[in-house]
């Protein structure tokens, strides 16, 4: 098997540029109320919609629970519900607007495991289409996003209003 190295990576996984200020990422929108500039697209009863600000792809959202926990065994039965819920309302946003081909959907449990915030649980959903993976983040050491961040937030919060 040929193997592709991309040790650049290895200083964002060390580095956990998520939670080097202020505590954790999660925590902090929980608290802000400056929707629009930290991403966030809807906020629930126990759980919040937020853009990812270094997305995979344009789209690339995250679901988290409101309350501090890494523990998705730990989840209460409502936060459990409610994550899944809006996993599955990020999903249908994301059709409708960008009509990928599929989908990642995941979590990272723990720093080894590839959490940028190994302290609070939050899952990924990232929309794929055909043919959308290029040699620009192996060889490059680049990331092509084809839309600027505030023009994913424009387009995907009215899919979040209640």
């Amino acid at each position: 098997m040929e193997r592709l190295w991309a040790p650049w990576r290895a200083e964002y996984i060390m580095k956990n540029p998520a939670c080097e200020k202020g505590g954790c990422l999660f925590c902090r929108l929980k608290r802000s109320r400056n929707d629009r500039d930290n991403l966030v697209l809807f906020r629930g009863r126990t759980a919040l919609v937020v853009m990812n600000r270094f997305p995979y792809n344009s789209g690339h959202l995250m679901v988290a629970p409101l309350r501090h926990t890494a523990s998705i065994e730990l989840l209460k039965p409502g936060e459990a519900a409610e994550l899944l819920t809006l996993i599955g309302r990020c999903v249908r946003a994301l059709k409708r607007e960008y009509k990928p081909q599929g989908f990642n959907i995941g979590a990272n449990l723990g720093a080894v495991a590839g959490a940028g915030v190994p302290g609070h649980l939050h899952f990924h959903i990232v929309p794929r289409w055909q043919g959308d993976t290029n040699f620009m983040p192996l060889l490059g050491e680049t990331k092509v996003v084809s839309e600027h961040l505030r023009t994913t937030y424009d387009r995907l919060k009215p899919r979040f209003q209640r």
